[in-house]
């Protein structure tokens, strides 16, 4: 009998791979894992990593030493990945045949880890699959072009295109102004298509420079892991062609944030029909539900869908951003829009997320919202028609501060997540914000040096 090693073996070898990139998923979204020769991969059939890389932050500290024992074993032991047999991609920029295989985590007694955003997701999949639903989610990611810079304190500019000059304007929609950079996605659109990462359109955006990729409709684990894929890919492929590609929520000052807009759907998964329509078409109860539970979970999660200080620099009204979690048909202007669609496409689409949260996390966190509002009937507030900035119900958290502590204290968010992982995330996100809090902004250096 054949297994789904033997079929990756298999897979590995006809394609001559000489090096497994072997990773996981941390907290921020980073890949971390090992590189290793093929044959020592198949040999050992997966990795051993400490726990402690997913208490790690963006900058490479960890939490404070009294959560990091209390979350983990004092002897700082390794957790065991496992290679997910359906989550192998090549790795088209490398100089040796070389893929990257995401793996599962597990204890040693073979339970999932509680810490790992992939197994996170996998836990809020399940809820759905024991109600007899499917999820179908399809993100749409937006991101900046920029010149490269060895300097932080340096503002990012656009880059030069084919023309050698740089964008000036608002160029939203421009054909020419992304086939400025046409030989940089020719060979991104290459890679992908090589690593089968199901990308649908790409548009130019409003900032300067700033593009947005949509992925097909399709398995939300799937999805997630496309996306991990394809971060690292769009940055290798800028690299290529000597400029930068950032998923920052606000890389540049008065320009638009950048954000992964999550569209999303229900299925009966015996029948695949939506359940979020009605036989006639019409709404249906459970999709109203679902847009509730969206309202009313989003303000406690938020921190999974805005990870870091700069991500709450992009809800300001009027900045294509959303500013509160109102709904509405075809409304831009508010945190869920419901696109026009069919009663088979009937979805929501989640605009708070941004391009800097883990996928894994803004999908689970998003689904979740969703599936609690449903089997908890939470009914959503009326649609909003016209301009949705001035609405003021429903507010968001304004700063990273205020929405950990939200978060933390929402038992019902607890329930579900585990109190293991949200202490975690909590303590990663607080551990980086007194980082940040160190260092001293140009802002403050520009208006407060001479005048106070």
């Amino acid at each position: 009998m054949t297994t789904k090693l033997d079929q990756l073996t298999s897979w590995l070898k006809e394609r001559k791979i000489t090096e497994v990139e072997c990773m996981i998923s941390d907290l921020t979204g980073i890949a971390r894992g090992k590189i290793s020769p093929t044959n020592k991969f198949l040999d050992e059939k997966g990795m051993r990593l400490p726990e402690s890389v997913l208490l790690q932050t963006v900058t490479g500290d960890y939490v404070e030493d009294d959560i990091y024992y209390e979350l983990l074993d004092p002897a700082d032991i390794d957790m065991f990945c496992r290679p997910d047999e359906s989550a192998v991609y090549l790795v088209p920029w490398a100089i040796e045949p070389t893929a990257m295989v995401i793996h599962d985590t597990f204890d040693k007694q073979g339970n999932p880890i509680e810490l790992s955003p992939r197994n996170l997701l996998k836990k809020v999949l399940k809820l759905y699959a024991d109600k007899g639903w499917k999820p179908i989610v399809a993100p749409e990611m937006e991101f900046y072009l920029t010149k490269r810079c060895d300097d932080p304190d340096f503002p990012l500019q656009a880059p030069l295109g084919r023309s050698g000059r740089p964008e000036t304007g608002r160029q939203s929609f421009s054909i020419d102004a992304a086939n400025e950079f046409d030989p940089l996605f020719e060979d991104m659109y290459d890679w992908c298509e090589t690593q089968d990462l199901d990308l649908d359109t790409l548009i130019h955006e409003e900032g300067p420079a700033q593009m947005e990729i949509n992925f097909r409709h399709g398995d939300a684990l799937d999805l997630a892991d496309q996306i991990l894929v394809f971060k690292r890919t769009m940055r290798e492929a800028a690299l290529k062609h000597n400029v930068a590609a950032t998923f920052m929520a606000k890389p540049i000052t008065d320009e638009p944030g950048s954000a992964m807009h999550l569209h999303q759907s229900v299925i009966d998964a015996k029948t695949g029909k939506n359940i979020f329509s009605n036989d006639d078409g019409s709404m249906s109860e459970l999709f109203l539900h679902h847009i509730g539970g969206l309202q009313k979970y989003i303000p406690e999660v938020l921190p999974l869908f805005a990870p870091n200080v700069n991500s709450f620099r992009r809800f300001l009204p009027d900045t294509s951003a959303p500013v509160n979690v109102e709904w509405g048909e075809e409304n831009r202007t508010v945190g869920l829009r419901v696109p026009d669609a069919g009663p088979q496409n009937r979805r929501v689409e989640n605009r708070l997320a941004g391009a800097d949260a883990n996928p894994y996390l803004a999908i689970a966190a998003s689904l979740l919202c969703g599936y609690i509002g449903m089997v908890e009937g939470v009914k959503p507030s009326a649609p909003v028609k016209g301009r949705g900035y001035e609405r003021r119900n429903l507010r968001l958290p304004l700063t990273l501060e205020a929405a950990l502590e939200r978060m933390e204290s929402c038992r019902d968010i607890e329930r579900y997540l585990g109190d293991k992982f949200v202490t975690a995330y909590v303590a990663v996100k607080r551990a980086e914000h007194e980082n940040f809090k160190r260092v001293i902004s140009s802002w403050e250096r520009e208006f407060l040096l001479l005048s106070v």
